[in-house]
Parts: C-alpha cells; structure tokens; sequence
C-alpha cells in the first residue's frame, strides 16, 4: 500500500502496528518536555501559557519534518540543555528573551548551513570524542544541579543570614560566604516530595518503564497537591491560541538584528555548538539502537536528520521557544521495533492532541516539587558520558574535566564548552602533540576565545 511504500516500513522490518507502538512509547518517554520546558524558560521571563503552546507546536513540526523528510523514528522537541542556557546561562547579560531566541535563530541558520554545505564531518572531527562526552556530562550535571537548587535540595550559603553577617567592613555589599553552598530545609515537605520524586522516577527509568519521567511528574504533583501544595488542574480540555494560550504574545516577536551584535557572537558559537553536538550525539546513540549506523559507525544519510534539527531550530525561534532538535528519548520507540518516520508521524499527532489538553498540563509547571526530579533524573541519564572520556590521557582530560567543573561552578554551559575547546588546541600544541590537531580544531578555538575577549563571559 501507499503507506508501506513512502515510509519503506516491510524493506526496513517492520509493520504499520509496530511503528505505532513505537511513536507512542516516544511520546511517552518525553511529553515531560510540555511540563519542564515552559518552566524553565519562564525564568527568563516567557509567558509559561504560551509557550507551553510554542514547545508543543515546536515538537509537532519537528517530528512531522522528521518524518515525513528524513523517514527516521526520531523525535524532535525542545532540547534539554539549551533551554538551560537559554533561561540561566545568559541570565547575567541582562538580555531579553526576544534577544534570545534571535540568538536561537542565527545559531540555526548557521547549522542549516553547515548541513547544506555537507561540513559536518570536518567541524566533527575537529572534536575529540573525550571533549565531546563532557560536554553532554556538563550539561547533564548542570541540569542536575538547577533541579536541586530550585526545589531547595541545596540553597545558597547566604539563605537565612542575617543582614550583619553579610555585611562587609560596615558596607552594604554581600560578603562571599566561605562555602557558596549549603543543604536545604530537608524538614520542608516539598523537599522531601521532591526527593522521593526523584527516587521514583530513576526507579522507573531503570526498569525501563514507558513514560517513566512523566509518571514520576503526576505521582509526586498528585501526591503534593492531596497534601495541599498545589493547586489541581481545574479542567481537562480547552481550546489552544485563545485566552491565556495565545500564541500571539511570543510568536515572531524574536529580536534577530540585535542579535547579530559582535558581543552575541560567542553566544550564537555556543548555541551552534550545543545543537550541533546534541544532534550528532543523539544521532548515534538512537542510530546504533536501531542498526542505522554503516559498517563505520556513521549514521547513513545523516544529512537528512541534520536539517531537519536545524530547520526545527530556527522554526522554533520564530514560534516563540528554544533551540529543537533530536531527543534521545526517541530510543525507547525504536527499542519497540520503530523504524521509519511513521512513528515520528505518530509522536507528531500525539504531541498535536495534547495542545486540547494544556489545563491538565500547565498547572504542573508551577510545582517545583513536581518537575525538578526530572531535572534531576535526565541530568544523571547524561553523566552516563562520563566514562566514556579518556582519562588515562591527561591531553584529553584536563580539557574535559575542566570544561565540566566550569560549567556547573560558573552556572554557564557557555563558559566550558568554550574554554575546553581552547584548552584542547593548547594542551596538545604543550605537549608536543600538534600533529594530532586538524584546522578544524584551530577554527573552533579561535572562534572560543572570541567570547573570553570580546564576548561577555560571567
């Protein structure tokens, strides 16, 4: 039939049956993002009501065009992390979420250029795999880090002082406590929610439960709110783009020229380097789950999929939300046999249905309690990465190690990845190992140190 021939699902081993199954374990794994996204870009300052539209109408397009375009099982949504950056690293700069997601724009635009003009594989091997996993280790622990702090897991070492003991030779200005950090109020009982939270879900997660972080998400919202911490959903269904879900408030309203500002530049390198890395990441990962990789381990046809994060990225900009791209979730549909876009195409319609569900949903993001564990639980999923970077080889692993330490004890992803790259390129020129640099790694370093020089680093 049509469907069995334009998505290829009998050449490829599989049946209409199984790639639905597929689409919906997807679906899932990751409709957390609806919940998680919005409350995070809230601290930026995004109306959470329309842009929890935004991230779900970002998540349609993104798996339609996968689907349809590329004919692979993966999903796209919102990237955890580069929301992360968006909302918390660039916090300091005092900048407006319109300047940002102009920032999110052009770091699109320059990713379709890179996939159009085929550069990937240069800009890819100019990357030692060992900086490459502590990238995703760094964003991972960072996410982890956000999770604890926002639910009071660990505080500020100035919380609860008084005015006198912040004080500094009789000034105003806050001294810098001895230790920056301490443990929270484990006696509140939203800690404690948000600690068995956390609990549950990486249970779930390690029996390989379908859905695992959105059920840790009710559970402990529904156990909180029964304790009356939190106010239930006041309905089911309503129609999206009217009221308090109109889209109107964010949609096109992104700020692209002052984002071609010489002090965005390092912004748009990080963001570039965030999506692509998460992209090339994701593709492998979910590719060697579903024998997709040629006998190299490459990911076959790969350009396909890169457009398709990069297209999505900059759409994503101009609805109103951060940088999408494949999600590694997508794995657990392939573990169900999916192997075609029809299951993106499912997860697509799946992703479509809840936009008539959003008061169910938007409540949720107002419980810290609820969606930090999530935080929490995809940050330790990530620093799975951490074994994988070479340690024995000091070469590679100051760069690693220091690119992580920088982006959770300067809170800014942007300050690690920019620092390892550059850090590489002189750790091996230091120790005699120049030869094992290409261009590619000197382009990437030179363009790094524009943020320490020019950019605004914090």
């Amino acid at each position: 039939m049509a469907l069995d021939q334009y998505f290829k699902i009998t050449e490829r081993g599989s049946s209409v049956k199984v790639e639905i199954l597929g689409g919906l374990t997807t679906f899932l794994t990751m409709a957390y993002i609806i919940v998680v996204n919005p409350a995070i870009l809230a601290f930026a300052g995004f109306p959470p009501g329309p842009t929890t539209v935004a991230t779900i109408l970002a998540s349609v397009f993104g798996c339609l065009l996968m689907g349809l375009y590329a004919n692979r099982p993966i999903a796209v949504a919102p990237y955890m992390g580069e929301n992360a950056f968006i909302a918390f690293g660039l916090a300091a700069m005092g900048i407006g979420w319109q300047q940002r997601l102009g920032a999110v724009f052009w770091s699109g635009i320059g990713f379709l250029g890179l996939s159009l003009f085929k550069l990937r594989p240069w800009l890819a091997n100019s990357i030692s795999p060992s900086l490459k996993h502590s990238f995703a280790a760094g964003i991972g622990l960072f996410l982890t880090f956000i999770g604890l702090y926002q639910v009071g897991i660990v505080t500020s070492a100035a919380a609860g002082m008084p005015v006198e003991a912040l004080q500094v030779h009789g000034s105003n200005l806050l001294g810098a406590p001895p230790v920056p950090l301490k443990i929270g109020d484990w006696h509140d009982p939203k800690v404690l929610l948000a600690i068995f939270g956390f609990i549950v879900t990486c249970a779930l997660l390690n029996q390989r439960v379908r859905g695992a972080i959105l059920i840790g998400i009710a559970s402990t919202a529904a156990i909180g709110i029964l304790l009356g911490y939190g106010a239930a959903p006041t309905g089911i269904f309503a129609m999206p783009f009217t009221g308090e879900y109109s889209l109107e408030p964010i949609f096109l309203k992104l700020d692209i020229m002052s984002a071609l500002h010489v002090s965005f530049f390092p912004i748009l390198v990080t963001l570039f380097l965030m999506s692509f890395l998460d992209t090339l990441a994701t593709l492998i990962g979910v590719g060697a789950a579903g024998n997709m990789l040629d006998e190299n381990g490459n990911f076959e046809d790969v350009e396909k999929p890169m457009i398709v994060d990069a297209v999505s990225c900059v759409a994503s900009s101009l609805i109103g939300t951060s940088t999408s791209g494949a999600f590694i979730e997508s794995a657990a549909g392939i573990r169900e046999g999916a192997r075609t876009g029809l299951a993106s195409v499912i997860t697509a319609a799946l992703f479509f249905g809840s936009l008539f569900c959003l008061p169910l949903i938007t409540p949720f993001q107002k419980l810290s309690y609820a969606y930090a564990p999530a935080l929490m639980a995809v940050g330790v999923l990530m620093l799975g990465s951490l074994k994988k970077i070479e340690m024995d080889d000091l070469t590679e692993a100051v760069p690693a190690i220091s690119t992580i330490c920088l982006m959770i004890f300067s809170y800014n992803t942007a300050n690690g990845l920019t620092a390892g790259l550059v850090l590489y390129v002189i750790m091996k020129i230091a120790c005699g190992r120049w030869k094992e640099l290409n261009s590619g790694s000197y382009v990437l370093a030179a363009m790094c140190m524009v943020y320490f020089l020019f950019g605004l680093p914090h």
